[in-house]
């Protein structure tokens, strides 16, 4: 059995594990183990008194992963955005950003529903965490909606595909994990996050006012709201605004120089700037250890995923499975681009039952070469590419098109794990109630990726700015 048998046997039972239940980062640490002792103990010729010999080569391989990789100085961003989100929460930046969103767009059909997208979106410019979005717009918007008159169900599935947006605007942890596994610029790849995020979160908007508009009882506008009023929620806003300065100006200056410092500064700045309006604002000491405690959480979790799942992808390496599908791919007699749209529809499928860093964690390293491979090579020149760009700028389009394929497996069932978030959080609401709710923005999420598929220009135009 060659080493390509021997990485598919592994494969399978890893995706076997993963359906079963098995947490991914256990399931993926535990498959590269055994790989690699299978693939050393066949070189050996699987000498049953050479065994012990390949148990302990494969450990040692696997023993210098978590270090090696996680040591890295780019991690430290995540963090930091995830303690930005926690920080804003306890500052009471979602409730300012929803209030100021209501005074200015309830008025619409659907208004207090696009109220909240906004808010959610805004709140994601803080937070690199979607569940945490989900969770704090399920306790202040859906009471809102549900007094004026709103659908429950409606209601909820706004909060859980509203929450989903953290993924792909900046800062996300979700993009820095991507960039971290492909080696690409992790300032590039946050920002060409801005434009189809803010992108997503308006064609959510205009399906609510659409959906509101033929089914009036779905969600009646709000009115009332003087020029005074809306102008005085505005400054609740003012530290949302400074964070997303701070980091565009950290990843690349708009004046023109060179930038003020890394992406990982930036997000430290950030997070001291909204630590001290949370202080302001009068967060005690209780509220700040539930912040460091629940970052401290989320990081662990997100950490443990990567060590496990980076043994498991030493292993493909000495298996060599990522070169193997790549020349599959390529010698397949359809376009590459079609090509790309079956790869984006398996993630659809696959993010039915997987968490999104997960799934992302487990396959770019098989999938990412096969699509670089498709638009000619890392190296490519756009005027040599079958997609139109060059190999880097590749790289970021399609980091950007799994992340919001990411978004996507947020809200599908059965394991979306948004609508799980908001069901926990409202007791009144049951899983399927939520899964019904958000069903419409399925629509919009397919339409938004395919209008980043066919206009690669709404993602690369920022990162194109900065050279």
């Amino acid at each position: 059995m060659d080493t390509i048998d021997i990485g598919l046997w592994v494969t399978g039972g890893l995706l076997v594990l993963v359906v079963a239940g098995m947490r991914v980062a256990f399931a993926a640490g535990l498959a590269g183990l055994v790989g690699l002792v299978w693939i050393f103990w066949a070189k050996f010729g699987y000498d049953p008194e050479r065994f012990g010999k390949a148990l302990t080569v494969a450990v040692k391989t696997a023993g210098q992963v978590p270090h090696s990789k996680v040591a890295s100085h780019t991690l430290s961003l995540i963090p930091t955005f995830i303690l930005i989100g926690y920080l804003a929460y306890y500052a009471g930046l979602t409730r300012a950003l929803f209030e100021a969103a209501k005074r200015w767009v309830a008025w619409v059909p659907g208004g207090l529903a696009v109220s909240t997208v906004f808010a959610t979106a805004g709140f994601a410019a803080v937070s690199g965490a979607s569940v945490a979005t989900s969770a704090v717009f399920a306790r202040i918007a859906i009471p809102e909606m549900l007094k004026v008159g709103y659908n429950k169900r409606f209601a909820a599935g706004v909060v859980a595909a509203g929450g989903t947006l953290a993924s792909l605007i900046p800062p996300s942890a979700i993009l820095v994990i991507y960039a971290i596994i492909v080696e690409q610029d992790v300032g590039k790849l946050l920002l060409a996050g801005f434009i189809p995020g803010a992108f997503s979160a308006i064609v959510y908007g205009l399906l609510i006012i659409g959906i509101a508009v033929i089914f009036k009882s779905v969600g009646p506008p709000v009115t009332g709201f003087s020029w005074k009023q809306r102008f005085a929620a505005l400054p609740g806003a003012i530290p949302i605004v400074a964070v997303i300065l701070i980091i565009i100006c950290f990843v690349y200056n708009p004046f023109g120089e060179k930038a003020w410092g890394t992406p990982t500064e930036g997000g430290a700045i950030g997070a001291f700037i909204v630590f001290c309006f949370a202080l302001f604002h009068g967060m005690r000491w209780a509220e700040l250890k539930s912040a460091l405690l629940e970052t401290a959480k989320l990081t662990a979790m997100i950490f443990s995923i990567i060590w496990g799942v980076l043994i498991y992808v030493r292993f493909l390496g000495f298996a060599d499975l990522p070169g193997a599908f790549s020349d599959w791919i390529t010698g397949l007699e359809m376009s590459p681009m079609m090509i790309l749209i079956c790869i984006l529809l398996a993630y659809a499928v696959l993010g039915m039952f997987m968490d999104a860093i997960g799934m992302l964690l487990l396959t770019l390293p098989v999938v990412y070469p096969a699509v670089m491979a498709l638009n000619g090579g890392e190296t490519v020149s756009a005027a040599d590419s079958a997609f139109g760009m060059s190999g880097p700028m590749c790289a970021i389009w399609f980091g950007i098109l799994v992340v919001k394929m990411a978004e996507f497996c947020l809200i599908t069932p059965p394991i979306g794990l948004n609508c799980f978030v908001v069901a926990g959080v409202r007791p009144d609401l049951s899983v399927q109630d939520v899964f019904k709710g958000v069903t419409p923005f399925f629509i919009a999420d397919a339409l938004t990726i395919a209008m980043l598929v066919a206009f690669p220009g709404i993602v690369l135009y920022l990162p194109s700015l900065a050279g």
